[in-house]
């Protein structure tokens, strides 16, 4: 594991600003890719599970942009979330180092209804890693003490090749 911040890929395609309570922005810095849609996001390290795996969380704050017809987050969104919360997460336990890693599966369960106006957290722990793989799990929560969950997740980041 490393401070957070991967060199020098991170500096060079995401932001990294130190921001309060120990949160990092995760925004890539191409304002025209399809990241931008679903930002501003924030990542930070949590304490670790209780034998011994790090974990993280990834924010958003969604707006009615990301509503659906119900005025609820819509899936998409969540789901877009959840994509870029693997990769954040993986950064800051400093399992990436090499540049364009890819996701090779994402399982997801829908358990409610995200909330507009309200930070919404994809919470992210490790839980192996190989020479090529990352395998991950997780919730995307919302509200005090995580008490809303809208959905569970599993997924696994093939790394790039070093070149």
């Amino acid at each position: 594991m490393n401070d957070g911040i991967e060199e020098p890929k991170r500096r060079e395609n995401f932001s990294a600003e130190e921001l309060t309570g120990g949160w990092i922005s995760w925004n890539l810095k191409d304002k025209d890719r399809f990241n931008a849609f679903i930002e501003p996001l924030s990542v930070r390290s949590e304490s670790p599970t209780e034998d011994g795996r790090p974990r993280a969380r990834v924010r958003m704050h969604p707006e009615r942009r990301h509503s659906n017809l119900g005025d609820n987050v819509h899936g998409a969104v969540t789901l877009a979330l959840v994509d870029v919360a693997l990769f954040a997460a993986s950064h800051q336990f400093g399992s990436l180092d090499a540049g364009h890693s890819v996701t090779l599966d994402l399982s997801t369960q829908f358990v409610g209804a995200g909330r507009v106006g309200e930070p919404m957290d994809a919470l992210v722990e490790l839980v192996r890693e190989t020479g090529r793989l990352i395998f991950l799990r997780g919730l995307v929560v919302q509200g005090e003490s995580d008490g809303h969950i809208v959905l569970t997740f599993a997924g696994t980041i093939r790394k790039a090749s070093r070149k």
